[in-house]
């Protein structure tokens, strides 16, 4: 085994469990994102008939979210009064609404433990106000189920689309593994290269949906990560090095 793909950004800290690996094994990893984001524009999210200023908290789990929640309401002119409350999965995202907006604890709340149960927890401390949900054009049902489930009143909103990358010019016959997060990773893979044949080589997912993505599209799944002994990809990808004996340590 010598290179690798994972299909997300490079970590912006030199130093990371990645570099670590690839001294380790002498492997070549290369950062390929297979999705993209895109914003809604203005009449996409007119079309939607959603009236931003109808509720009284909005809810983030992602700091894309909070871009574009915040440029859409820039291009519609929408001015946030101060009494909105912003609800985040967790505190890291709590804290980058400071780009757009004095850092309050009244008026902004997080998951203490960065679960959306945990986020729903401090929601029901507020569960007269009215919510508006901020997503991608690809979301997790069950998160809504849960608010819904959970009895308050709440929007979904469209503010974000993820789409595939161009990896056209991409031999992706060259890796002999592909690491994926996401269940768009996995048809992007199948958008770019439609004649895609597995054989030997390996894939890796990340996820319990990205997994079940893997095996919908009838392709193998070599690796699975999260686990007990290996809470991530690069612990996940280093186990498998070691059980296969594919490379030797430096």
């Amino acid at each position: 085994m010598k290179q690798i793909l994972i299909s997300q950004p490079a970590p912006k800290v030199e130093k990371n469990p990645y570099t670590e690996l690839s001294e380790k094994y002498g492997l070549k990893l290369d950062f390929k994102p297979f999705i993209t984001i895109v914003g809604v524009s203005a009449k996409e999210f007119r079309a939607q008939k959603i009236e931003i200023l109808a509720h009284s908290a909005v809810i983030f789990t992602t700091k894309t979210g909070i871009d574009h929640f915040f440029r859409i309401c820039e291009e519609m002119r929408v001015s946030i009064p101060e009494t909105m409350k912003y609800f985040c999965i967790s505190e890291s995202i709590s804290l980058y609404l400071q780009k757009y907006t004095v850092y309050r604890k009244r008026k902004i709340f997080f998951s203490q433990d960065g679960s959306f149960p945990g986020l729903i927890e401090a929601m029901n401390k507020h569960r007269d106000e009215k919510f508006l949900f901020t997503l991608s054009d690809v979301y997790k049902e069950e998160q809504c189920v849960c608010i819904q489930n959970a009895g308050m009143d709440f929007t979904k909103g469209i503010f974000y689309r993820t789409i595939s990358a161009d990896f056209s010019n991409v031999d992706i016959k060259q890796y002999e593994v592909l690491a994926f997060f996401s269940p768009q990773g996995i048809r992007s893979l199948m958008e770019n290269y439609p004649n895609f044949e597995q054989g030997d080589t390996v894939i890796a997912a990340f996820g319990p949906t990205t997994a079940d993505a893997v095996v919908k599209a009838g392709f193998r799944l070599d690796i699975s990560a999260p686990t007990e002994t290996a809470k991530s990809m690069p612990a996940a990808l280093e186990q498998y090095i070691i059980k296969q004996k594919l490379v030797k340590v430096r």
